[in-house]
């Protein structure tokens, strides 16, 4: 098995995503491309001690950025919407 902080690179602090959270219970992370859901929910018990209920991946292609004359390309990710049971939660998102 790969190691847990291989696969969950970074959470994703947004507003979208604190609205996620107190919500739907649902948090959002970056992770390794290559990582599929039973992996990324795996890691997530792993490295936070927490029930998960559902993991929801999507690939988000990076944007066109232009600086001056010069053409640039953000790099793609694959995020994971990953859903707690009732009553977990995770101390990076706390206010």
């Amino acid at each position: 098995m790969k190691n847990p902080r291989d696969i969950i690179i970074e959470p994703v602090v947004s507003e979208k995503s604190y609205d996620l959270v107190s919500h739907f219970n649902t948090y959002k992370f970056i992770v390794d491309h290559r990582s599929h859901k039973t992996e990324i929910r795996q890691a997530i018990e792993d490295i936070f001690d927490l029930t998960v209920t559902s993991v929801n991946t999507m690939n988000v292609k990076g944007k066109r950025k232009r600086t001056g004359y010069t053409l640039g390309k953000r790099k793609d990710t694959k995020r994971a919407l990953v859903t707690l049971a009732p009553g977990d939660s995770i101390d990076v998102f706390e206010v």
